[in-house]
């Protein structure tokens, strides 16, 4: 085992990786809740209820989904990351496909799995990893300090300690709030843990901080151990392929075209940017080039077509991953644990209502700080690389979403080398990626 995951080479063992691995499941642990509340459209009370999706049935299969996701990025590519239900995607396979389309959520659920099958193609043609490889060592930096600032601005957010503010976007929240109180805390100890070198300081600060809202009535008591009336999955599983064998002709149109191009755009980017800046926070990167990166792209893909089939939106891999490595994960093993940890959580769905947002907060909020730190290794003297970095990291946290950054910052690179006199650098492929992120922006935003 310790071979097969490399322990020797990584320079870790079994308890840094299952406390990595622990971390992460921690860290995206909400998204056992907050995905089926999204896509059965919980926040719409006058949503007709028989176009609904069954709660019980999208939580088996966001569980599930992140289990398979995480077994075979850790058992395949061997890499510290884990996968889910994607956050973006899902509320706009909910909000949009769903509500302002009116496409019923069995025919976006095809529109998941074709996304997923043609990233399987991709895969095993070799493009995607190309793509990955063509894109240039600074934008992978920015890449990665984007994504660093982005799950921060999530951090404040879940915390209650940014939020909302009608005269200037966003704004200072109510610091007296007992959830911004408990964030806090729990900053506070998880930067005392990491400052004194503590392994497994922010899993340590996550324990530690719902045990203290526990104990002050912040944080609800569980109410049960364990869970033995599993729900059932009938009512989503295999649903996906039904439209594809009785009614073909159904999909045969531009708005689930325009459905299929948005979901393989966004995972396609969201998974490009999440595997550079794991891996280069985990020391992974090799001369600019992630290793096994076919390996990595085929278990996302496989997940996606996974997910679709068990009932839920797209399955992709997850940023809070980087918890993981900051505890100590370097190996796939601590993905295989994030798995499991998925299986077992169907059971012990109970407890996990003591992880909350404002529990994993300081989480995200240490690993932004801890992500930023690839700004060092960007030449910013040179104003043709500096434009492009600069926009990708900033239009990330702003635009609340991944892709958008790298789309600009993508759009942007081509344009400040050619003006430099320099466009012989630029790989043709970034080129490509120009073109095909203005006819994005045209037609799909």
């Amino acid at each position: 085992m310790k071979k097969y995951f490399q322990f020797e080479e990584l320079g870790t063992n079994y308890r840094r990786e299952i406390i990595g691995g622990l971390t992460t499941f921690l860290a995206m642990a909400y998204i056992l809740v907050v995905n089926p509340l999204t896509l059965t459209l919980e926040s719409v009370p006058d949503f007709d209820d028989a176009l609904r999706m069954d709660y019980g049935a999208v939580f088996m299969a966001t569980a599930l989904a992140a289990a398979v996701g995480c077994l075979m990025m850790g058992i395949l590519a061997r890499y510290p990351i884990a996968l889910a239900p994607g956050m973006g995607l899902n509320a706009f396979f909910a909000y949009t496909v769903i509500l302002t389309y009116g496409i019923p959520w069995q025919t976006a659920l095809t529109g998941v799995l074709f996304s997923g099958l043609i990233f399987i193609l991709l895969t095993l043609t070799g493009l995607r990893e190309l793509i990955i490889n063509s894109i240039p060592a600074e934008l992978k930096y920015a890449v990665g300090a984007g994504i660093g600032l982005y799950i921060t601005f999530i951090g404040l957010q879940n915390a209650n300690i940014i939020v909302d503010n009608p005269a200037t976007l966003v704004g200072l929240g109510d610091l007296s709030d007992s959830s911004a109180l408990l964030a806090i805390f729990g900053l506070i100890i998880t930067v005392i843990f990491m400052v004194r070198g503590v392994q497994g300081g922010i899993f340590f600060g996550i324990l530690i901080a719902a045990v203290v809202g526990m104990i002050f009535g912040v944080v609800n008591l569980p109410s049960a151990i364990i869970d033995l009336n599993v729900p059932s999955m009938a009512p989503t599983f295999g649903v996906a392929i039904d439209p594809i064998i009785n009614d073909f002709g159904s999909l045969l149109n531009i708005q689930f075209l325009v459905i299929v191009l948005t979901f393989l755009f966004v995972d396609f980017f969201d998974t490009a940017g999440t595997l550079v800046a794991v891996a280069n926070q985990a020391g992974l990167m090799k001369d600019n080039k992630l290793p096994r990166a076919s390996k990595a792209l085929l278990a996302d893909s496989i997940a996606t077509v996974s997910g679709a089939i068990f009932g839920t939106s797209t399955t992709t891999s997850y940023i809070e991953s980087t918890a993981g490595v900051a505890a100590g994960a370097r190996s796939g093993f601590s993905a295989v644990v994030t798995g499991l940890l998925f299986l077992i959580s169907i059971l012990f769905y109970p407890v996990l209502e003591v992880i909350t947002s404002a529990v994993t907060a300081p989480a995200l909020i240490i690993v932004g700080v801890l992500m930023v730190s690839a700004l060092g290794k960007i030449d910013w003297t040179k104003f043709e690389i500096a434009v492009p970095a600069f926009l990708t990291m900033i239009a990330m946290p702003l635009g609340y979403s991944i892709a958008t950054g790298i789309a600009i910052g993508f759009i942007f690179y081509p344009i400040t080398m050619v003006v430099a006199g320099k466009g012989k650098q630029v790989h043709p492929i970034m080129y490509g990626l120009f073109v095909i992120f203005v006819l994005y922006f045209i037609f799909l935003v």
